[in-house]
């Protein structure tokens, strides 16, 4: 007979099996970043041109950045930038409609103490190695003073970079120039209002923002330019959250947080397009793992009510068996 503590365990199983969302096989449902150089990574961007491939960095580093395959959290490429100068703060990372990669050195823990902050552009690298690329560095200043900001964002269509600063009382959303320009400055320009923002992205369609937090994430429709209708989105819950991307097919959100062998979670956009497969895009009905109820939203019921059932199975089980073995002592 199956001893009571084999059963409980086998039981108890199941109760992680129900919660645990449904993922399509050859899909991704997130991963955890496992070069240990990377241990403060505070940017996340979709590759364009490599599918599965998202590009990160350190924010107190050396300047270069780090491709890793989310099939297996590997790191494929190192990508040292030349012709730029020793990085300060290096918070975001997108890659915008010319198909480079802009790198915000845009952080300012003193919130104020640099008179302007840097942007470093390369074009994102055909083959997947180890290397060291040209880059241009761009000087930014804002309109209205120096600051923090750990958001940067390239509009996917239009090519226009955005900051939004970091402020726990709320932020601004910034407008660079139409094109950036190494003759001078770049002044940023404040067009809209935002919360307590770590990291943002704008979907693949260039229609909406997303805007994350350490406890909360927001979508913005965008139009013209322009901030529009807000929706609190679920984020999950992070040890330190930091940054948020696309899928390159717009269908799920993927969230990422510091520290060594951070974890990348995957949740799914609510009312997104369709998966387009290729092995790496998720299914638009799986969540991500870790996805737990933020202050702002939650996941939806329907596994953790599964779960709950068999857990309360589990319970019961328990009880009969416990008096079964009392009886026969």
């Amino acid at each position: 007979m199956v001893s009571l503590r084999r059963t409980v365990a086998l039981a108890s199983a199941l109760v992680v099996w129900a919660a645990a969302p449904a993922v399509a096989e050859g899909e991704d449902d997130g991963f955890t970043v496992e070069d240990p150089r990377i241990t403060e990574s505070s940017g996340l961007a979709a590759s364009r041109a490599h599918p599965g491939i998202y590009w990160t960095h350190n924010d107190q580093d050396q300047p270069r950045v780090f491709a890793v395959d989310s099939r297996t959290g590997k790191t494929v490429a190192t990508v040292t930038l030349r012709g730029v100068g020793t990085p300060r703060d290096m918070e975001a990372i997108s890659v915008g409609a010319d198909g480079a990669v802009y790198v915000g050195d845009i952080g300012d823990n003193l919130d104020g103490s640099w008179p302007h902050v840097w942007i470093y552009r390369f074009p994102e690298p055909e083959r997947l190695r180890d290397q060291t690329v040209d880059a241009t560095q761009y000087t930014v200043t804002y309109a209205d003073g120096p600051r923090n900001a750990e958001a940067l964002m390239v509009h996917p269509t239009t090519g226009r970079v955005y900051i939004a600063s970091k402020n726990e009382d709320g932020g601004g959303l910034y407008e660079g120039p139409a094109q950036l320009s190494t003759r001078g400055p770049n002044v940023f320009r404040r067009v809209g209002e935002v919360p307590w923002v770590t990291d943002g992205a704008f979907s693949p369609d260039g229609e909406e923002l997303v805007l994350r937090g350490y406890f909360s994430a927001r979508a913005y429709a965008w139009k013209d330019g322009r901030l529009g209708a807000e929706k609190r989105l679920t984020a999950p819950i992070m040890r330190q959250s930091e940054s948020v991307t696309y899928t390159p097919d717009g269908s799920a959100l993927m969230y990422g947080s510091e520290g060594a062998g951070s974890e990348v979670a995957r949740v799914a956009v609510e009312g997104g397009p369709p998966a387009t497969g290729g092995g790496r895009s998720p299914s638009p009905s799986a969540s991500a793992p870790g996805a737990a109820k933020s202050p702002d939203g939650g996941v939806g019921g329907g596994d953790a009510t599964v779960g709950a059932l068999v857990l309360a199975g589990v319970a019961a089980l328990f009880l009969v068996l416990k008096g079964r073995r009392r009886s026969r002592e």
